[in-house]
């Protein structure tokens, strides 16, 4: 498996590089190597913020056959917060291969989501509902069926997916309702 390390803010010593390298290359041995089309890219980095608490973050992105996996660690010792993230990292994976595993032999499992509880936003003036653009990101949209996409949604634990169908090669949304189950967006022509 390809890992990519890199720092922002620390000075990314060889042995700091070496432990993330090998924290994250523990997880390929969930997947078959013949097979996996696997890497990972690992950022570690110091936030510059003197409130926050847990400043050393860890944070890694892992590419499998299409898929992505995300974990992100924050601590007081950038060791710890790569140790943290590979956790992370290995529970995702072990879930992903769970699903794949229960796909392949025929089980469709219902997976509920619950509530998060957190508390809904704050109500905000006109001056604030000014809408920005604050970040944009860009990825491959490979076509996939519905449940993949809901599979994907909740391994990033995102509350929506955009993806290109595989039956009808439209864009578009998986996303989580309230009520923990799915809905889907499709366009109409």
């Amino acid at each position: 498996m390809e890992v990519a390390v890199k720092g922002r803010n620390i000075s990314l010593t060889e042995a700091l590089e070496r432990h993330a390298r090998e924290k994250v290359e523990r997880v390929h041995k969930f997947f078959d190597d013949e097979k996996s089309d696997a890497r990972a890219e690992v950022e570690l980095f110091h936030q510059r913020n003197s409130s926050i608490p847990d400043p050393e973050v860890a944070e890694a992105t892992l590419f499998i056959n299409g898929s992505v996996l995300k974990a992100r660690e924050a601590s007081g010792d950038m060791y710890a917060s790569i140790d943290g993230m590979y956790e992370k990292l290995e529970r995702q994976v072990k879930r992903y291969r769970g699903r794949q595993i229960d796909r392949w032999h025929g089980k469709k499992g219902q997976a509920k989501v619950s509530e998060d509880g957190a508390a809904p936003a704050a109500t905000r003036t006109e001056d604030e509902l000014e809408t920005r653009i604050v970040r944009t990101k860009q990825f491959q949209m490979k076509p996939m069926t519905s449940e993949e996409a809901a599979l994907q949604m909740e391994l990033l634990d995102h509350a929506f997916f955009v993806f290109t169908s595989a039956e009808t090669g439209d864009i578009n949304v998986v996303y989580r309702r309230r009520d923990g189950d799915y809905g889907l967006i499709e366009p109409v022509r």
